[in-house]
């Protein structure tokens, strides 16, 4: 694989802007005061067509007019400016470019073409660019910050690429005031040539960086995402939150960066088949992103949870409870040892509650460390150590006592800062997170956040980022997975599919179906075509009754509630009945296919759907008449590894189903999952199939068997 374009785009030992003024308060002004004022060392040349000096730096009017070939353009100019300018860099040398400017495939038709000549321009000089409609990048390793706000120089360890210049810009001030630090970010606007794969593969090996945030509007090549996603989620946590999978979310996504959403399943399942951990909010994100990147993995999901009060006491364990974690009882031995340090009222069971106790010690270090050393947890949970931020709520009523004291003064009186607690769990290599109502105006918040413990302002987002950070253990655990062989093209299924074609089908009948199933080794129902009654009389007797009785023909695609299908026929007279009444409800001559009645008490679905930029989606599910009122589907992208259909069949609500149930044996999981592999694998031998759909699976004792069958062409 050649070295990522990301490479040297954020390591570039000089930087040429073009668009930059003396008005600091423009758009390229204040972009260019972060690259000189944040601390980059590399050269920084500015273009202007008519001012001498920009900030008291002479300027030059053209590329070629440079002193040297910068390694990197950055241009926030007009859209023609913007055109010829990459040219003009490419033809002095110039292989890397920030395009800010906005106006491109975003606006509509026009403004796409005029992006198609943006990356034609690219071709011809051999540059990969980030953008355009962009807000630039961050290199916090060399102070390079191209964005419109001050970035302070710090060893972040949390990587960051967004379809959203905000979510790398605006949000850097809170990111401070949280203690979040960024190792690189990057904004990749439209995405016309580096897109969001790109910049995950750079940050999955970029050093630094401990842990990789994406906010995604869309992905345009769902394969190499997939691909590189695989890959990096292995070797550190990826977290993503994406928005398009809504009719606004796909809207606005659109209009903002031209990015082109897809369904919210589909993502989801790819997601879950990437190892990326999905998030609800860009507040998740960050937080959840920053405890990855600093905690160490637990070894399991026991929490011990300590706090200064009952009710974040019952918010934490409630919500551990609810992400997977559990809150366990101390052993009897565990709360002895505890019980000394507690006042006769307060509980020591986990969790340890110190209601009205404002000593800091016990809190924040005898009984962590009593707990930690057990090993009866795996990680632990903080609420209320404060020291000055509190005392600084009860300074104003104490002070007419106090000799009208300073409140330096007052806080000198009262314990000092205990430091050992900020290393005291990272000494163990147990993950700490913090819960607090106190910002950074309080001691020991600032001092968690300096050295990493990731503090958050409620009990509930404290349990939550726990969750996800247990989630990935269990991440790390999966299976590789085996993958997936394609078998050889059937030459049966061949002349299936040529004969539709030269039909002029849009699909093929559910006979026909099957037979294409059947040839690459898929369980199918017994079943025969006729088309008199006098042969649907001898294919019962043959099958042995009960049967079912269907209407097929491909342009009968579906058959529920049209009087087309008739179950659990016992005899020849209902037969006859059944027969006379489906040629009737189907309106023109068609076949009828008489097929073997299957019992059983569990209805599955298999399917397959393409997606533009992702190729063929596997689905799994809960089948039958609840199909579309429960939903309860997965989805993966083809080809599935061994591990990858396994995983789904432990992903949807009605697991249990699959196990023994109510005298019912488990189902037979191995034979499900070559299903699930060798839809996906139809999907890649024969592309001209649009769609599959295999609902009903009826598990018959175990084995599942495809009761029906639709497979529809392309066009």
């Amino acid at each position: 694989m050649s070295e990522n374009p990301l490479h040297l785009l954020m390591n570039p030992k000089s930087v040429a802007v073009a668009g930059a003024s003396n008005t600091p308060t423009k758009m390229g002004s204040i972009q260019s005061l972060s690259l000189l004022k944040d601390g980059y060392q590399g050269k920084v040349y500015f273009l202007h067509p008519k001012d001498k000096s920009i900030f008291g730096i002479p300027t030059y009017p053209s590329p070629k007019d440079l002193p040297d070939v910068p390694d990197l353009a950055f241009l926030i100019v007009p859209i023609n400016v913007a055109l010829n300018l990459l040219e003009e860099f490419g033809k002095i040398g110039t292989k890397r470019a920030i395009v800010v400017t906005a106006g491109f495939k975003e606006t509509g038709e026009e403004g796409a073409h005029l992006e198609n000549k943006l990356n034609e321009v690219a071709a011809r000089y051999g540059i990969r660019f980030v953008g355009p409609n962009c807000l630039g990048v961050i290199n916090s390793q060399i102070c390079l910050n191209t964005t419109v706000y001050p970035f302070p120089p710090s060893d972040g360890l949390l990587g960051l690429a967004s379809q959203s210049g905000t979510y790398v810009t605006q949000i850097l001030p809170l990111s401070r005031k949280r203690g979040i630090k960024f190792s690189k970010a990057i904004s990749l606007g439209n995405e016309a040539n580096i897109d969001i794969a790109d910049a995950l593969e750079y940050l999955g090996d970029d050093e630094q960086t401990k842990a990789v945030i994406l906010y995604i509007e869309g992905i345009r090549n769902g394969k190499k995402f997939l691909e590189i996603a695989r890959k990096v989620s292995r070797r550190k946590p990826v977290l993503a939150q994406y928005v398009g999978g809504t009719v606004s979310g796909a809207r606005a996504g659109m209009s903002h960066t031209g990015a082109m959403a897809g369904p919210d399943f589909l993502y989801d399942g790819m997601f879950k088949q990437a190892g990326i951990i999905r998030v609800g909010s860009i507040e998740e994100l960050y937080d959840h992103g920053w405890t990855l990147a600093t905690q160490p993995v637990p070894r399991g999901n026991r929490v011990g949870v300590m706090t200064n009060s009952g009710g974040p006491s019952s918010s934490i364990s409630h919500t551990c409870d609810l992400a997977g974690l559990s809150v366990p009882r101390y052993s009897k031995k565990l709360q002895e040892q505890i019980r000394p340090y507690l006042q006769p009222h307060a509980a020591s069971s986990n969790p340890v509650d110190l209601t009205f106790d404002t000593s800091m010690k016990h809190l924040a270090i005898t009984i962590p460390e009593i707990i930690i050393k057990s090993g009866e947890v795996d990680a632990l949970i903080s609420h209320g150590i404060m020291h000055s931020g509190f005392l600084k709520e009860i300074y104003s009523h104490a002070v007419d006592f106090l000799g009208n004291i300073t409140f330096e003064e007052f806080l000198s009186m009262t314990e000092p800062v205990l430091t050992d607690v900020f290393t005291l769990a990272r000494n163990h290599k147990v993950p700490h997170l913090i819960s607090t109502f106190f910002g950074q105006e309080d001691s020991y918040t600032k001092g968690f956040q300096e050295h990493n413990v990731p503090v958050f302002h409620s009990p509930e987002k404290a349990a939550r980022a726990m969750g996800a950070l247990y989630h990935y253990k269990l991440i790390r655990q999966r299976k590789a997975g085996k993958k997936a062989t394609l078998p050889k093209i059937n030459p049966g299924a061949i002349k299936i599919l040529q004969q539709a074609g030269k039909n002029g089908q849009k699909a093929l009948d559910e006979h026909a179906a099957k037979k294409l199933l059947a040839a690459y080794g898929v369980p199918v129902t017994k079943e025969i075509l006729t088309e008199s009654l006098k042969e649907a009389l001898a294919a019962a007797n043959k099958l042995g009754y009960p049967v079912a009785l269907k209407a097929c023909h491909w342009e009968i695609m579906h058959k529920s509630g049209k009087g087309l299908i008739a179950l659990n026929i016992e005899n020849a007279k209902t037969l006859k009945k059944a027969f006379l009444d489906i040629r009737q409800a189907a309106g023109f001559f068609t076949p009828v296919l008489v097929q073997q009645m299957l019992s059983g008490g569990r209805e599955l679905l298999a399917g397959m759907t393409r997606f533009a930029g992702f190729g063929p989606g596997v689905v799994f599910g809960l089948g039958g008449v609840f199909t579309e009122a429960l939903r309860d589907t997965t989805l993966r992208l083809a080809p599935l590894t061994d591990a990858d259909a396994q995983e789904m069949l432990n992903d949807i609500h009605a697991k249990a189903l699959l196990d023994k149930f109510r005298g019912m044996p488990a189902v037979d999981k191995e034979k499900m999952i070559r299903i699930l592999q060798t839809v996906g694998n139809i999907s890649l031998l024969h592309p001209e199939i649009a769609e599959i759909d295999l609902n009903p699976i009826i598990i018959q004792k175990a084995r599942p068997v495809v009761a029906d069958a639709l497979v529809v062409l392309k066009d």
